[in-house]
């Protein structure tokens, strides 16, 4: 009977330091992003999203992967530790593509407890020589 206790209290105790760790974590200050209007003349539009690890663990970004190859993410290949920034830079270009409306997403893939966070860009390319 001793040892039925000694080993419930174990169990509990080991499952109570696994609830204690909080890991990593992940935080964006923004996950949308509207360029606004910009020309045709001008295709190319970028913008950086920042986020802070604010968990325990450090942060490792595995995978930004964009809805479309008119998008290209680049983020920060090292570990982020707890309390640091880091930053994922979205570029679109519209060279090539129908003037008008877009909204493009971009999935974000990590080890925090949270593994999947979605980004979205969206803007209005006007053709050129139209203000």
């Amino acid at each position: 009977m001793k040892r039925v206790i000694s080993c419930l209290v174990l169990l509990v105790a080991s499952i109570g330091i696994l609830f204690a760790q909080k890991g990593a974590d992940i935080k964006f200050e923004k996950t949308s992003y509207d360029f606004g209007t910009f020309s045709e003349e001008t295709p190319v539009v970028t913008h950086t999203f920042t986020f802070t690890n604010v968990g325990d663990l450090p942060l490792v970004i595995h995978q930004a992967t964009a809805s479309c190859g008119c998008t290209v993410p680049e983020f920060t290949q090292e570990p982020i530790m707890p309390g640091k920034t880091g930053t994922i830079k979205v570029t679109y270009s519209g060279e090539g593509r129908y003037p008008g409306h877009f909204k493009k997403s971009i999935t974000v893939r990590t080890n925090a407890k949270t593994e999947t966070v979605r980004l979205f860009i969206e803007g209005n390319m006007t053709p050129k020589g139209q203000k």
